[in-house]
């Protein structure tokens, strides 16, 4: 049996015909607690019959191509089902981040323009409150309730192919609201072959290998990366709730994983603990793939643990379009060493005036395909936002905002971003999202927003307030906390609240981001801020808000 539209949902058919008794999906003992279900494993011939079992369900209400369907089901491993099903029908899934606040989520809905929602079902209250305040009021059904949602008008019968969109992930942005990315199933297909296709230190084994992820499912790492690649190979994807970094290994070794999926957080707090005889995964996990990692980390946990970490560089925007990995000797541990121009990739490094830099110089990086489509394989676009896009790609290239320097043999090292954006713990932050509810606040005369270092999550957010006259900066530190908590997910909180008497602008009077991150890294070093940071933590409920 052979099915082929270019969709990804063709390539599991296929892949479940051809590995039908091999494992698919696998959810452990801690995660399977957590979720309160039983240890959930799926061969590809058991998760293939619930995915039709959905198609004709979802198919019955009218999804097809032009509907999109918004998908909260935390990281389950039934997620990629329904994404399956969906896919197989051309219609899109929007998923939707339930540690966000409902603020956060009216606007997603409200912008992704999403006729129904799927959720568990303990997300159903919250939803439907979601629902209400937004102006097409979709439908809000659990997971396990499909066959009773309503009709849904508006899909179209056009053909399934390769550029049909399969999904929209929202990424932060400089404007202070959320960009939709549009990611089509040649975004999706691409991106599983270049990443089973890296060779060397990153070779899969078809059928054999266990890919173990605690990333969200909202973030291109986890909808795309882990889960294409597992799919291109023929694997079986271990998807956690999270990362817990006390029980990591015990999970990776109950599990059986051969490959881990990283951020640079994860090696920090690993390493933090206590050192015992079991910490030597060798022979188990082949390597770990992710980005970020401290190098100051770097060399360290692979010695402890015997698992080379693989960095690399993409995003959302890019996909494997523009996909640069270190996936082979020499790797230059611990340099920030991202790899060398893969083949059909072009590269140029600008000033800020956008003049193209020497070698060896650190600019910004401009990135395109090679041939007559630069564009291919790259996402498709921000969603109803043509001028963003066009910005994007200004001149024929994509600008991604990262800043890197290319040494003689052709390797890249990641520098910093030019964007205005916080990297915490593998999210980012917008500093104009955060700064507009700071506004809020009847005392804060003005205020900035900036990353500052931190050990372990890469990035802390830290905001510099001009305050009003003869207020309790404790007081107002604590309240502007708690405002962000109330309209934010809990990591975009300050950490540190720094009080200064003037902001950093240019003759045009906007913010001077960089030496705003000046001060704030030199006020957090000279403890003249105040830390927030110990109550930055999830918010755990019953099933709405943060979790």
């Amino acid at each position: 049996m052979s099915f082929e539209n270019g969709s990804v949902a063709a390539l599991f058919l296929n892949q479940a015909d051809k590995y039908a008794d091999r494992p698919f999906l696998h959810v452990p003992t801690e995660t399977a607690e957590i979720y309160s279900s039983t240890v959930t494993d799926y061969s590809y011939a058991e998760a293939q019959q619930v995915m039709l079992t959905l198609v004709d369900q979802y198919e019955a209400l009218g999804c097809g191509p032009g509907v999109r369907v918004g998908i909260a089901m935390e990281n389950r491993p039934e997620f990629f089902l329904h994404f399956l099903a969906l896919n197989f029908l051309g219609a899109s899934i929007v998923p939707l981040n339930v540690g966000m606040q409902d603020q956060e989520l009216i606007y997603l809905v409200t912008h992704s323009e999403v006729p129904l929602i799927v959720v568990h079902e303990k997300f159903i209250d919250q939803f439907a409150t979601i629902s209400a305040s937004t102006p097409q009021q979709p439908q809000v059904v659990a997971a396990d309730q499909v066959h009773e949602a309503d009709d849904i008008v508006g899909a179209g019968d056009a053909e399934v192919t390769s550029d049909s969109e399969a999904a929209i992930i929202y990424t932060s942005g400089t404007t202070g609201t959320p960009k939709g990315c549009i990611l089509s199933n040649a975004y999706f297909r691409f991106l599983g072959e270049f990443y089973v296709g890296l060779g060397d230190m990153c070779a899969f084994k078809p059928g054999e290998d266990r890919l173990i992820t605690p990333l969200p499912v909202s973030h291109m790492n986890a909808l795309a990366t882990s889960f294409m690649g597992v799919l291109e190979s023929g694997s079986c994807l271990i998807q956690l709730d999270r990362f817990h970094p006390k029980t990591w290994w015990d999970t990776v070794r109950e599990s059986k994983a051969t490959i881990m999926h990283y951020l640079g957080v994860m090696p920090a707090m690993l390493l933090n603990a206590d050192e015992v005889p079991e910490d030597d995964m060798t022979g188990q996990v082949r390597f770990g793939f992710g980005a970020g990692c401290d190098p100051r980390h770097h060399a360290n946990f692979e010695k402890r643990f015997g698992i080379p970490l693989t960095e690399a560089w993409a995003m959302s925007e890019t996909g494997a379009g523009a996909w640069i990995s270190v996936s082979k000797e020499p790797r230059m541990v611990g340099q920030r060493c991202f790899g060398q121009c893969p083949e059909g990739l072009e590269y140029k490094l600008i000033d800020e005036q956008g003049n193209e830099v020497a070698q060896g110089e650190t600019g910004e990086l401009l990135v395109r395909r090679s041939g007559d489509n630069p564009r291919q394989y790259f996402f498709s676009g921000y969603l109803k936002d043509d001028e963003a896009t066009a910005e994007a790609w200004e001149g024929g290239w994509f600008h991604t905002g990262d800043e890197v320097k290319v040494d003689e043999n052709g390797y890249f090292y990641f520098v910093d971003r030019r964007k205005n954006i916080i990297r915490r713990s593998g999210e980012n932050i917008a500093c104009i999202e955060v700064e507009s509810i700071l506004f809020r606040h009847k005392d804060v005369v003005n205020c900035a927003v900036a990353p500052v270092p931190d050990e372990i999550r890469g990035e802390e957010v830290a905001v510099l307030i001009i305050a009003a006259n003869n207020v309790d900066q404790q007081q107002l530190a604590q309240e502007v906390f708690e405002l962000s908590l109330e309209h934010l997910a809990y990591y975009k909180a300050p950490g540190y609240v720094g009080f200064i008497d003037e902001i950093p602008l240019t003759a045009s009077e906007k913010v001077q981001r960089g030496e705003v991150k000046k001060l704030a890294k030199t006020m957090v070093e000279a403890g003249s801020c105040i830390d927030l940071c110990s109550q930055k933590r999830p918010v755990k409920t019953s099933g709405s808000g943060n979790h």
